[in-house]
């Protein structure tokens, strides 16, 4: 199906870095990431929750630092996983070259704030030796005294010269694996920080929304905030912060992502709100196939629409689609045509069979095509 230009997104151009394995910038697919929230020196809880994090498709999770207990246990944690794992650091330098000589992939650190120029050096040599990127992390919450007084406010001017500053300092030790965040709770504000930061650098940028809330309100604020700039063509990887599970945070930005086309993963569903017309319980059958869908990796759709007025045109549209008949008379659509009917009796097992059936389909397929292209 081809993609019309209004869908069109125009990435903006920045440099590429990587965080371990994983490419972040440039032409890359704009990554997922989370945090965990266990102590990072219970080795195994910290582990479980990675482990959580990669099935549901993370591409990076971050682990707090506070001390070196925990940035000596990356050692252990790093050996058993296989998602790049970032360090979160603060203001001790120490804990930086520890975390490095652990195996951290990349170092979230605000240069300015670990002390002398003596340093710094120090933190940036344990990242080259180590092939640590880094991420600075400007947070309207935690601007530096000298910006507060300059603005009398957090503003989108403050973050940016604080941004702006840090990385100056990197640059100048001729370290450019860095990426940048400048991250607000209010999405005006972080949202206008980070159109200026884009204008002002070509490093790959982290986006956004800090401390969004619970889940359903902050999946809705993160959404609103990076819809915002990731239609725009800014941000090259993205974290949705939650009160809720990590986990939570790796669906929300998916869905995020998938919502405008330009990362997919999984089985997007369309589905109607339901209404007097439904000729099937619609809402809890969503509610279920997601459940029970929620294994299957490959891209693909699937439209659930409980009557005619809507189905047969989402239909049309997806890999896999069901619209709801008179007297338990439901239509099923196989690439957008129509294929047979079926009636209430194990509807939604028999929806999970069909998907699972065009999953394996589609990837079969795209094996076939990538060992062709080789």
């Amino acid at each position: 199906m081809s993609v019309r230009p209004y869908r069109d997104i125009d990435r903006r151009v920045s440099r590429q870095i990587h965080v371990g394995k994983v490419p972040v910038g440039g032409d890359a697919p704009i990554t997922v990431q989370s945090m965990t929230n266990t102590l990072t020196h219970d080795v195994d809880a910290t582990v479980r929750q990675i482990h959580g994090l990669e099935e549901a498709g993370a591409d990076i999770v971050r682990v707090s630092c506070p001390d070196q207990e925990s940035s000596l246990a990356l050692k252990d944690i790093v050996a058993r996983v296989e998602v790049p794992i970032v360090a979160d650091i603060h203001f001790h330098y120490k804990r930086a070259i520890e975390a490095a000589e652990s195996g951290a992939a990349c170092l979230r650190i605000n240069p300015g704030n670990i002390g002398s120029a003596d340093r710094v050096r120090e933190v940036i040599k344990a990242a080259q030796d180590h092939g640590c990127s880094m991420r600075i992390g400007v947070n309207a919450g935690s601007l530096e005294r000298h910006l507060l007084e300059k603005y009398g406010e957090p503003c989108p001017e403050a973050m940016v010269e604080s941004a702006l500053d840090h990385a100056r300092i990197l640059q100048d030790n001729d370290f450019h694996e860095f990426k940048i965040s400048v991250k607000a709770s209010d999405v005006f504000l972080a949202v206008a920080a980070y159109q200026q930061l884009a204008d002002a650098i070509d490093c790959p940028l982290h986006l956004g929304i800090t401390e969004a809330g619970a889940l359903r309100g902050g999946t809705i604020k993160s959404s609103i905030g990076l819809g915002m700039l990731l239609w725009s063509g800014i941000g090259d990887t993205i974290r949705v912060s939650l009160s809720a599970e990590p986990v939570e945070e790796i669906h929300a930005g998916f869905d995020i992502l998938k919502s405008l086309g330009l990362r997919r993963r999984g089985v997007t569903i369309i589905s109607c709100p339901s209404c007097a017309r439904q000729a099937f319980p619609v809402i809890k059958a969503v509610e279920v196939l997601e459940e029970r869908l929620a294994h299957i990796q490959t891209a693909m759709t699937l439209s659930i629409i409980g009557c005619v007025v809507n189905g047969p045109g989402e239909a049309r549209e997806t890999d896999v689609g069901l619209t709801g008949g008179g007297k338990g008379n439901h239509q099923i659509y196989i690439s957008g045509v129509t294929d047979h009917r079926i009636d209430d009796d194990n509807l939604v097992d028999h929806i999970v069979g069909l998907v699972e059936k065009k999953a394996a389909e589609i990837e079969t397929a795209n094996q076939a095509a990538s060992v062709a292209a080789e």
